[in-house]
């Protein structure tokens, strides 16, 4: 699943061709994805002015002046095309810019999600009210956290995917921020120091920064809007490395915790 730095990416590539144009065409190619697309997506879409481009944990936010924002999620493999030599079966959003530029919304499972909300009420928006701060701004600290998982049993690796407390945090980037941190991930998050904590916030955001710069991670068929495939798989300390050499020297260990698979040194990582 496309995680945070894919969403960002994808993001930053459609702001290069979209942002400030008019949109000239939409065309619809089937009736959902992983449900339905908004019943007046082409009209309220075509000639609206794009103000600009964002993005809510693990959704992309396209701004227009219609005070109305199209918010898409990329599910399992979805991911943006721009100009496209042809359009292709799964291809199942196409938008044009009277800039002449194509953009194809590509969803060969269709677990992804296209959403028509008021830009003025996006915040309340039920999948966005209960989010909690995003990883790479001010309301994510030391704090935050330590109020967050006060009296919790929960291992901190479990608490930091509940999108409630930090938004948009993915199994890859939380396996390697609490190895940056050098942080147990079986660990009671209640029972983690302030001073550790401390440690984890600039260790997430450098772990998703650098993910950002090197084009995210390529899992299976993700890819940039313009095709490029991102490459920070090549600087994974501990996810899928069960058994490699940890940057301490230590051994790289995979568990499963919560249904997902966790990878962790368990020399460092104590």
């Amino acid at each position: 699943m496309p995680e945070l730095p894919e969403v960002e990416t994808t993001v930053r590539g459609l702001a290069t061709v979209l942002d400030g144009q008019r949109i000239a065409r939409v065309a619809v190619h089937r009736t959902d994805l992983r449900r339905a697309f908004p019943p007046g997506l082409v009209q309220t879409m075509t000639g609206a002015r794009v103000t600009g481009l964002g993005r809510r944990a693990k959704y992309g936010l396209i701004h227009t002046d219609r005070d109305v924002t199209m918010v898409f999620h990329l599910g399992m493999s979805g991911r943006w095309r721009i100009d496209p030599g042809q359009i292709g079966k799964h291809d199942h959003l196409v938008i044009e810019t009277e800039g002449g530029h194509v953009l194809a919304l590509n969803d060969a499972r269709r677990f992804g999600s296209v959403d028509l909300v008021d830009t003025a009420t996006l915040e309340q928006w039920p999948q966005f009210a209960a989010l909690g701060p995003e990883p790479l701004g001010p309301g994510l600290s030391a704090a935050h956290l330590a109020q967050a998982f006060t009296g919790r049993i929960a291992a901190i690796k479990l608490l930091l995917l509940d999108q409630r407390i930090v938004a948009g945090l993915g199994n890859i980037y939380v396996c390697e921020a609490l190895n940056r941190a050098r942080i147990d991930p079986r660990k009671a998050a209640g029972m983690i120091s302030r001073a550790a904590l401390g440690k984890l916030v600039p260790a997430i955001r450098t772990v998703l920064e650098e993910a950002i710069a090197a084009g995210g991670s390529t899992l299976r068929d993700y890819a940039q809007p313009d095709g490029a495939l991102g490459y920070f798989a090549k600087d994974w300390r501990v996810y899928g490395r069960e058994g490699d050499r940890c940057p301490c020297g230590g051994t790289v260990e995979r568990i499963v915790q919560g249904g997902r698979s966790t990878f962790f040194c368990a020399r460092c990582q104590t």
